[in-house]
């Protein structure tokens, strides 16, 4: 009878250890959910930014505010037809 009483109590030990792993493994998967969210909100976040950056490069460089960048702080001006001189190798 001895034997099987610590056989029970053995047992009992190893399902009370699996319950508490299945508790500790629930709550880590919760916290890793939270994080994941977090995460794919701040990624949104970062993809916004990116959109926006783009669009603001996309602004600075086009070929009409370049131009007028030339003329404004460089005083260059496109020449006229008969200045243009053609060399041919």
């Amino acid at each position: 009878m001895k034997q099987g009483s610590v056989l029970a109590m053995f047992l009992s030990l190893l399902v009370f250890g699996s319950a508490l792993s299945v508790v500790y493994s629930k709550h880590l998967n919760r916290k890793l959910f939270v994080e994941l969210g977090q995460l794919e909100q701040a990624h949104d976040e970062l993809q916004v930014e990116w959109g926006r950056l783009q669009l603001e490069h996309s602004t600075w460089a086009s070929h009409d505010r370049i131009r007028q960048l030339a003329r404004s702080r460089l005083q260059l001006h496109t020449p006229s037809a008969d200045s243009i001189v053609l060399v041919k190798p």
